[in-house]
């Protein structure tokens, strides 16, 4: 089992190629850095650059612009960046963040990043935004950096409109709680969400996908009367933690109802019955939905050492999580598949490893990632475990009603 924070960059540096002389036939390269690193294009993009280290919201914040940087790395590391290509990212337009959010919204953002306007804005409006606590604090790259995130998310969303990319994994990407005119969870503006709204305008129909250990609130709040953008959240129930939401029976309203889907797990819940939920709710709510297009939030804090959540899952789950997505993209949407982050707060110890191994099904390489896995699953105590399935079984009985599906 990996627990120690060395170990990641141990692994990392062990990897990575350092000069050897001799012949041609064992002579390596140092490594270039990453960005200058340009593989010939293939069906697989991975959008990354280290201008989103901008996206840093305090020193002290949970939410570390660093666990996606060693993502990266480890990707890297294992060999896994020579079937894919890298696309830089770019800053969001106004008129692209206005695509979700109020254009009061996104100016009050815009002047609070500005400490010469900052001043001025009235302590009433800064709160009714969702700004000020510790969760969602201010500071001059406020703006910037969370449009950074934005655009490269939006740059993996163009690569699977113009056909330079078949699957797209953007890592910075997944900030699934800001809402229309406020932040919330760490989260200013919502590019998922920016995403799905740029793709439904393109004809698609969206099926976005969240296994955030959070529910995907301020997605679904956006696309809740919306018959083509059907929102499917996996997380821990909202009677144990933040944001309090996503019960099976809020499956959306007016238009839009049955375009929503929620599956709550109770504290404790490990790898097996997860991966049953996962399984039995995901290829038939998106079946049945027929999208063109497949977009998954991919937040990795449902492991057990994530120190914001009480869910009980390993790295063991991610394999299985990326197969399913890539075969259904390829089932249903012709391919068209893109991944972003979203949570993971063990940035050492799990971040790396968990993501590495998503997206080493994404290039249909497992192999080169497979020692990154947890040695074996967590399986809490007998009762706890009962209380688990039986959880469990009653949420899949209610979704079923809800939707019209036997989830078994």
């Amino acid at each position: 089992m990996w627990a120690a924070a060395p170990a990641i960059s141990a692994m990392i540096s062990a990897r990575l190629p350092s000069e050897k002389l001799g012949t041609d036939s064992n002579r390596w390269r140092c490594p270039m850095p990453l960005l200058a690193y340009v593989p010939m294009p293939g069906p697989v993009a991975l959008v990354y650059g280290e201008e989103l280290m901008k996206h840093r919201l305090s020193d002290q914040h949970p939410l570390q612009p660093i666990r996606v940087k060693l993502a990266v790395d480890l990707i890297r590391a294992t060999g896994l960046i020579e079937h894919a290509h890298l696309l830089p990212p770019r800053r969001a337009t106004v008129a692209e963040l206005e695509l979700v959010h109020t254009p009061e919204y996104v100016d009050l953002v815009r002047r609070l990043s500005d400490p010469a306007q900052r001043r001025h804005v009235p302590p009433h409006l800064v709160e009714a935004a969702g700004f000020g606590s510790a969760d969602n604090p201010i500071s001059d790259e406020l703006h910037e950096g969370t449009s950074l995130v934005v655009g490269a998310t939006l740059v993996g969303a163009e690569a699977l409109e113009s056909g330079a990319a078949l699957h797209v994994f953007s890592p910075s990407g997944g900030l699934h709680h800001a809402h229309r005119d406020r932040a919330s969870g760490f989260c200013t503006y919502d590019d998922p969400a920016i995403a799905c709204r740029w793709l439904r305008e393109r004809g698609h129909r969206v099926a976005y996908v969240d296994v955030d250990v959070h529910h995907g609130d301020g997605v679904e709040d956006i696309f809740y009367s919306d018959p083509d953008v059907l929102t499917i959240s996996l997380h821990e129930s909202g009677r144990f933690l933040f944001p309090g939401t996503g019960f099976p029976r809020d499956c959306g309203i007016g238009d839009g109802r049955g375009a929503a889907a929620n599956l709550p797990f109770v504290p404790f819940t490990w790898d097996e019955p997860w991966l049953e939920g996962f399984e039995k709710v995901v290829p038939a709510m998106l079946r049945r939905f027929k999208p063109t297009v497949l977009v998954t939030q991919d937040g990795c804090d449902t492991h057990y050492l994530d120190p914001l959540a009480h869910l009980a899952a390993t790295t063991r789950i991610w394999p299985r999580v990326g197969a399913m997505f890539h075969e259904l993209a390829h089932e249903l949407c012709e391919g068209r598949w893109l991944a972003l982050g979203g949570g993971g707060y063990a940035i050492y110890e799990v971040v790396p490893r968990a993501w590495t191994l998503f997206f080493a099904e994404m290039v249909e390489r497992p192999d080169l990632a497979a020692d990154l896995n947890d040695a074996s699953s967590v399986i809490p105590a007998e009762e706890a475990q009962e209380r688990v399935w039986a959880s469990l079984r009653q949420d899949l009985r209610t979704l079923g009603e809800v939707h019209g599906l036997d989830f078994g």
